[in-house]
């Protein structure tokens, strides 16, 4: 179905927020469910986590990156264009209940919007939650304000030192169980490779987690393959099996090494996209 881009702001170089007219998804959506979105006749079919939900305005708010043709074409959209496929939600929804304890959600870089959800449907759910969000720099932070009105604390970190603590999340991740808070469960949304060293950091701990392997789906259909993962002796595909996987028995290495296929692909699609000219919605 075609949606309307209601609303079209820019949270740091490159990453948009939309938020995007869509009553009928917004009424069923659940935290960890995505949309396909394709843009127009020009774009790709391109899954992207919901990072908020509005089920009273209809509202469906999604956060990208520019990283290949299909989001440049997105991106050059405006307040009123017309997405011409909106579709979901798909994929299963976050095991979200009460009593789990205290639960330290950690999204890294734009993995802080599909984090968000989930961290709001923990914290209404009575668990304690402790975000934690990591960027390279102050500017790179998103959805700070939402965060910390969906938890209990946030503790930001920066690589640089430009904001928050200086450092990476899994240091402040570290800090809080030698501060001697009792965590019960962690949730991860980022970087392959950030999502890896959350997995590292918690093992010796014995702290069960959670890693959600949205951002490596492609097609999100389970047709493509780029999303498959080897988790334990399994193969899965994370967009039609479960996001959301135990980060402790997922092979990150096999994903890295899948990601760099794509690379080439991805520079050629965005050189042809500024070739031929920005498509938008009518």
């Amino acid at each position: 179905m075609k949606a309307k881009v209601l609303k079209k702001e820019l949270l740091s170089p490159g990453v948009y927020r939309f938020d995007v007219d869509a009553p009928r998804i917004a009424k069923k959506t659940q935290p960890g469910q995505f949309i396909i979105v394709r843009a127009n006749e020009e774009g790709e079919r391109i899954p992207l986590t919901v990072a908020d939900f509005d089920r009273d305005k209809g509202i469906i708010t999604i956060i990208f990156q520019v990283v290949g043709a299909s989001t440049e074409i997105l991106a050059s959209f405006g307040e009123g264009d017309m997405i011409l496929d909106f579709v979901g939600p798909l994929g299963k929804k976050s095991e979200i209940e009460p009593g789990l304890g205290t639960v330290v959600c950690i999204g890294g870089g734009i993995g802080v919007a599909p984090i968000h959800p989930i961290a709001r449907g923990l914290h209404e759910a009575g668990n304690k939650v402790i975000s934690i969000l990591g960027a390279r720099s102050k500017e790179l932070i998103i959805m700070e304000k939402e965060m910390r009105e969906a938890s209990d604390e946030v503790i930001v970190t920066t690589d640089d030192g430009s904001y928050g603590i200086e450092g990476f999340v899994t240091a402040a991740l570290e800090q809080l169980v030698d501060y001697g808070e009792k965590i019960d469960l962690v949730y991860a949304i980022g970087p392959v490779v950030m999502m890896k060293s959350v997995a590292d950091a918690t093992r010796p701990m014995g702290i069960k987690t959670i890693v959600s392997l949205n951002p490596i789906m492609v097609d999100g259909t389970g047709m493509c393959g780029g999303c498959r993962v080897q988790v334990g002796d399994e193969t899965k595909f994370a967009c039609v099996d479960v996001p959301e996987f135990d980060a402790h028995l997922v092979d990150f290495a096999g994903l890295r090494e899948r990601q760099a296929m794509y690379r080439d692909q991805e520079a050629e699609g965005k050189d042809h996209i500024c070739r031929i000219g920005l498509g938008r919605g009518a």
